[in-house]
């Protein structure tokens, strides 16, 4: 079983920058982001296939914004947000383990880490 552990979550000023990172216990080929803001469904942000340039892909929401990436020697995924705004404000969840790189439902991912929770206040 893939162990995920989000970090770098935070509070931050509409127009701001935040890192999320997420550690796996071990390498899976498809990795991605979700969001849940308070009363509403876990959403898809963004997702990532095979190694360090594998494909990317995005939520319109956050194309342009948002840029996801990995490093496959330390097994860890990463999230960089830019110009944020107030309806980025969620937890944030990593996923991993679907057999379906860049799918936008959540039951596809096995594996969820704890979340980390990001508010962009204006």
């Amino acid at each position: 079983e893939v162990q995920l552990v989000e970090s770098g979550g935070g509070s931050v000023q509409v127009g701001g920058s935040l890192t999320l990172s997420c550690g796996a216990s071990f390498y899976t080929y498809c990795m991605g982001w979700f969001r849940q803001a308070p009363g509403k469904g876990r959403e898809w942000v963004s997702g990532i296939a095979g190694g360090d340039d594998g494909p990317t892909y995005y939520a319109d929401s956050v194309k342009g914004r948002f840029t996801i990436s990995r490093d496959g020697l330390k097994n860890t995924l990463t999230l960089q947000m830019n110009n944020l705004k107030p309806e980025d404000t969620a937890m944030y969840y990593c996923a991993a383990g679907s057999s379906r790189c860049g799918t936008r439902e959540s039951a596809d991912f096995p594996y969820w880490g704890q979340g980390t929770q990001v508010t962009v206040s204006s």
